[in-house]
């Protein structure tokens, strides 16, 4: 190993030491600061023009059973594996080892999505497209899928929100990172598990979220640590592997719908 690296790698580790502000088991807003139930519009009526389309999409998507970005689609589906996602994005491959500021926001900001999620959820109840009519989907429909609405998806807010905070953290990298997020939602309609309306609905979930989480000052002040965190790693030599980013970067060339 090299001495530069070595170097970069020991300070990596002794960053990763200092807690971040909080607890990682405590959300950074208070219970009712965000209320998504106010931010999420309701879906397209049944038989409107917007959930006409939203079965136009559904059914034209099914071309992709197969394909190199169905493959992504699936990988897409994981949720533990979200940060490795962005790791062409944002030219460093971050992990709990890695960037452990990083996990440890994500771990909080996810207590904050959980409820964004669940709530319109609820109150909106909407079938998922193939309840609607009959296509493959990229995964099982298991309990959690079959049984949890469509509208809004949860991955694309989460995706979206995840996004929305890396590309705070590494600005120069923003225009990069905003694409995969994208790219991350729209998984959902490739992979069958959620109307288009459904995604875009979960991005205006976590934009809303993303403003309120900037009221936080925990969460700004750990927003500032983890873009120091990822600048080390990648300093470090911690990058993604070229040819792993060139090959999804052609599967990502051409938007799905």
């Amino acid at each position: 190993m090299r001495v530069g690296l070595m170097i970069g790698m020991t300070a990596l580790a002794l960053a990763g030491c200092a807690s971040l502000t909080g607890s990682q088991a405590d959300p950074y807003l208070a219970k009712g600061a965000y209320d998504a139930r106010q931010a999420v519009p309701p879906p397209p009526p049944a038989g409107s023009a917007a959930d006409q389309r939203d079965r136009a999409v559904f059914l034209a998507t099914r071309r992709l059973k197969d394909t190199p970005r169905w493959s992504l689609a699936r990988q897409d589906a994981h949720k533990a594996g979200i940060v490795d996602a962005y790791s062409c994005a944002l030219g460093v491959t971050p992990s709990r080892q890695a960037t452990p500021r990083l996990a440890a926001l994500l771990q909080r900001v996810g207590r904050d999505v959980r409820p964004a999620v669940a709530a319109p959820k609820r109150l909106y109840d909407r079938k998922r497209p193939y309840q609607v009519q009959p296509g493959a989907i990229c995964v099982r429909s298991g309990l959690v899928t079959a049984l949890t609405p469509d509208y809004p998806s949860g991955h694309a807010t989460w995706g979206w929100t995840v996004g929305l905070v890396l590309a705070k953290a590494q600005p120069e990298r923003a225009e990069a990172i905003l694409a995969r997020a994208r790219a991350y939602g729209e998984s959902r309609v490739v992979c069958g598990v959620h109307n288009a309306s459904s995604v875009e609905a979960g991005r205006l979930n976590a934009a809303a979220l993303v403003r309120t989480l900037d009221t936080s000052p925990a969460f700004t002040a750990d927003l500032a640590a983890v873009g120091r965190e990822l600048d080390a790693a990648r300093a470090a030599g911690l990058v993604p592997d070229a040819a792993r980013c060139a090959a999804e970067a052609a599967v990502l060339a051409q938007r799905p719908y």
